[in-house]
This record gives structure tokens, sequence and C-alpha cells, in this order.
């Protein structure tokens, strides 16, 4: 079985170029090709040809293909349907915004999570992505827009911290500074909430950017749009976030997606409001994106405003997130899903 040499630290190639007796600064030209997207071996031209038959005995390079491709002409957010080496496929984001190019990736095939304001979990999980997996999105998406990337969010398909080991593999190579070099504080992990994940993540100490996909202040709502959160309940789930904020000083965000009828009234931004009154957070409000398989619609413009004077009343520090790409099924998943239909 040939080996993931894309998923590999540099540290990890530099001992196995060791014990096959070659020098150390082969394993970083080798590592530096692979985070400049090359696909094969043969591309790496300063390599011996026998070093480069060699390597393709005992690894193979992970290179996705565009199955779709989406450009919306409302804001030119680019979405990718990507077809992985055994046929799965996923989706990834590319976002411009003033300060940068923002991508958006998947972490799993599918979801688990089964938020019923996401087409993510339609069809079930499949499987985690590797690290390189996730890596080949960021490369990719900026060889093919040409766009230099300089943030990358992980909330596309699937839950990050259901795939931990691999998540945090991954945020290590992309900071690597013979690689990518993306700093940590250009990285945003979002999560449903998994709270001895978020323990875990605050234990490595790494300076990125803590996402809670909220979308409700009490149980009863949460446990309805989020069936997974029986497991974290609100009051767990928010400590957990303050034990973040003390351990590593970085802020959290809240995610909060309003659904007409369902959490968008006055009474809900009052909950919301005492629920984030401590300091070490912000609340982005998301325009929910409608999906035909949803029965869910976005907040009317009358109700956002209300909820949001309630914030302000209440000195909530809070964003009303631009929505981009809305002509181009935007919701996670719903092109995935649309194409294996």
């Amino acid at each position: 079985m040939k080996r993931d040499i894309k998923s590999m630290y540099l540290s990890e190639l530099e001992e196995h170029f060791k014990e096959i007796g070659l020098e150390r600064y082969r394993a970083k030209q080798v590592f530096s090709w692979l985070h400049k997207g090359v696909r094969d071996f043969e591309q790496m031209t300063n390599l011996s040809l026998n070093l480069r038959e060699s390597l393709d005995r005992e690894f193979f390079i992970t290179s996705p293909a565009v199955i779709r491709k989406q450009v919306s002409k409302l804001d030119g957010t680019i979405k990718y349907l990507w077809r992985l080496h055994d046929g799965e496929a996923i989706e990834s984001v590319l976002m411009s915004y003033a300060h940068g190019n923002s991508v958006c990736i998947s972490t799993q095939v599918g979801c688990k999570m089964g938020c019923l304001f996401c087409a993510s979990a339609i069809g079930g999980f499949r499987r985690d992505l590797t690290a390189a997996e996730m890596l080949d999105q960021v490369l990719f998406t900026q060889q093919d827009s040409g766009k230099k990337i300089s943030n990358i969010v992980l909330m596309g398909i699937g839950e990050p911290l259901d795939n931990f080991e691999n998540v945090m593999r991954f945020t290590r190579l992309v900071r690597h500074e013979a690689g990518i070099n993306i700093g940590s504080r250009h990285l945003t992990v979002s999560t449903c909430g998994i709270v001895e994940n978020i323990d875990r993540l605050a234990e490595y100490g790494v300076q990125l950017t803590l996402a809670i996909s909220l979308h409700a202040s009490e149980d009863s709502t949460r446990m309805y749009l989020i069936p997974s959160s029986r497991n974290a309940p609100v009051k767990k789930l928010i400590e957990a976030c303050d034990r973040y904020f003390e351990k590593t000083g970085r802020r959290v965000t809240y995610e909060y997606a309003l659904i007409d009828g369902v959490n968008d009234s006055p009474e809900h931004a009052e909950k919301l409001s005492k629920l984030l009154a401590k300091a070490g957070s912000h609340l982005n409000l998301i325009t929910l994106s409608k999906f035909q398989e949803s029965n869910f619609e976005p907040s009317s413009a009358e109700n956002m405003d209300k909820f949001t004077e309630v914030l302000r009343d209440n000195n909530i520090n809070f964003t009303v997130r631009r929505s981009l790409g809305a002509d181009i099924n935007a919701s996670c998943g719903e092109l995935r899903w649309q194409t294996l239909d």
C-alpha cells in the first residue's frame, strides 16, 4: 500500500529520508513541491529521476478534480465541487473581501450532526477527510482561481472537531513556513459543540479562531435544530467556550442563523443577550441559506431589525454577516447533494 505523502509533516519526511540514506534538504524540496500543488512526482524537476521513481513506488500524491465550478454574478464568489480519489465529492467556497480572499473548506464527506437547516447531512456521513484532502482544497482553489488565499475557514461539509486529529494535522501543515504559510490567526474552526474536543483544542495553544454554531439560546430549540446538541447542553457548551477564552485569550465567535418563526423573536434575542453577556465573545448573525429540501425560511427584514435592536440595547458585540454567493447554491452541501441526486 502506498502512503499519503502530502499528509506528512516535514519532520516525518526528514526522518524517512534519513532512514533511506538521503540528505535532509531533499525532504524540504519535496515538501515545498507538494505545497505548491504538484500532481505527480515527475513535476519535481530538481530531484533525480531515481529519487522520483523511488518516491512514486512508495507514496501517492492526492489531487482532486473539479466536477462543477459555479461563479456568482452578484459578488464573484466561487463554489467548487471536487471529486476525490475514491469518487466521493466535497465542496469548497472562495469568497473575496476587502481584507483578502477566504476559502471555506470541508473536513468530512457528509456529516453526522444532522442540522435541519444545512444540506451537508443529506445522504449521511461517508468518511473523514485526510489532512492532505483539506490542504488540497486550499492549494487547488488558489491554483484554479489565481487568487492568493489569506484566510481559511473550516466551516464546509462536516464537523471539524469530529475529525480532530486530521484537522489538527492540517492546521499545522498549512501554517508551515515552507508551505502555504498561513498564520494561525487567519484560521477559523467551526463546530456544533463537541465539548471535550473544544477543551483539547484549547490545550494545543494554537491562536486560531473558534466559531460555535449556536443558532439557539435554549436547549429545546437547539436540540430541534441540531440533534447532536443533546450531547452538549447550552450551559456546558458556553462553559467550554469560556475555558477556551481563558486558556488561549482568543475571542470565541458564535454563529446564529436567523430562521423565520423559529429563533428570531425579540424574546429569543433577550435570552441570547443574557447568554453572551460576558466578555470574550462575538456574535455573527447569518442570513439563512434556503435549499429545496428544507422547510425553513430566512428571517424577514422586520424581524431581523427587531432582533438586532434588542442586541444593541444589551450592548452585545455582533455583526450581521454579509451573504455571498446567493445565486450559486450557496447553502453548505447543496451542490454536492444536487450532483449526487
